[in-house]
């Protein structure tokens, strides 16, 4: 039985830490760069078999392509929407431009998007190949096993 003094209430749920840079605040999101999703790959800690990883490559290249689609649509966000020059107008126009274009608005997390899919698409095919190494070590080593135990079988 968990020690009531050190665990946490019924239902809360402790913030993701990816690492000792993502700040653990309960209303920051844990992000995983690209960058640190291929080191994973590389080191084992992320493999993922074809199907599911082919799969994961189309829905990310299906996003890239469709923001990529709309980027200049999107970029009008960065410029004042047309409304009337009263002063409330001004300043909900201004509004509405830093708020997509500050450290967590849309503008600038849908350019961060654009430029890590790709990355991700690069961790996830090497992740594919981690895993098909891993799978064919795994087979040879049982097979290995297999022979030991029942040399005439084989």
């Amino acid at each position: 039985m968990p020690n009531t003094e050190e665990s946490e209430p019924l239902g809360a749920v402790a913030p993701m830490r990816l690492s000792s840079a993502v700040p653990a605040e309960p209303h920051m999101v844990a992000r995983l760069s690209g960058t640190q999703l291929k080191a994973m790959a590389t080191s084992g800690g992320f493999s993922v078999d074809d199907t599911t990883g082919n799969r994961m490559i189309h829905a990310l290249e299906a996003a890239l392509e469709t923001l990529e689609t709309r980027w200049a649509d999107l970029e009008k966000l960065q410029h004042d929407p047309p409304m009337s020059e009263s002063p409330a107008a001004r300043w909900v126009g201004r509004h509405m431009v830093d708020t997509a274009s500050d450290a967590e608005g849309l503008l600038t997390q849908l350019r961060t998007a654009r430029r890590e899919i790709p990355v991700y698409v690069a961790a996830i095919q090497l992740a594919k190949r981690t895993y098909r190494e891993t799978e064919t070590g795994v087979r040879g080593r049982l097979h290995g096993i297999r022979r030991e135990i029942d040399p005439g079988e084989v």
